[in-house]
């Protein structure tokens, strides 16, 4: 689900890079949270920062003692991106294995379809695994999912960054793989 928020973060700035009357231009500041959103990428009560969509505020800066930064709070709203269970997305598979099939959809990386949650599809194993299904279709890499889903976890990946993961199903009406049209 797409949703728009109000947020509020600390930006850091150098004392040397604010100007002569110690003001910092807008746009420091705003290149400064935008390096920062970039960095955080999701909130696990927000969802995916997709982009900065207005300024609200910038407060005053406050120098902390001798140690050179000032900090200035910074209110502005957000467009996130935050999946929940019932919903019904789309995604493009890049793994398929005995288990089921893994989907990226959108900023979410790791999507998994089980075995369980596709009725009336075997798997086919062979150089390029895919999933047939009783009415022909495919589900293979590359190829694009309507599903549900099921759950949604926050998980902390090797690098100690918290990213998000989705378990889907495609029982019900008008979901599975899509045929695209080509020209």
């Amino acid at each position: 689900m797409f949703s728009e928020v109000e947020l509020l973060r600390t930006v850091i700035m150098l004392q040397k890079n604010l100007g002569q009357d110690k003001l910092a231009s807008q746009r420091c500041i705003v290149t400064q949270l935008l390096r920062r959103l970039s960095m955080e990428k999701a909130s696990e009560h927000e969802g995916y920062f997709l982009n900065v969509t207005g300024l609200k505020r910038i407060g005053k800066g406050q120098a902390i003692g001798r140690s050179g930064y000032t900090f200035f709070p910074v209110k502005f709203t957000c467009r996130t991106f935050m999946p929940v269970p019932g919903e019904t997305l789309q995604g493009v598979v890049y793994r398929v294995c005995r288990t089921g099939a893994f989907m990226s959809c959108g900023p979410v990386n790791v999507v998994f379809l089980s075995t369980l949650k596709m009725p009336g599809y075997h798997y086919v194993a062979g150089e390029e695994p895919f999933f047939l299904g009783s009415d022909l279709s495919k589900i293979e890499t590359g190829v694009v999912v309507q599903f549900v889903v099921l759950a949604v976890r926050w998980i902390e990946n090797v690098y100690g960054r918290k990213e998000l993961q989705m378990l889907a199903s495609i029982l019900g009406d008008n979901l599975g793989p899509i045929s695209l049209c080509e020209w």
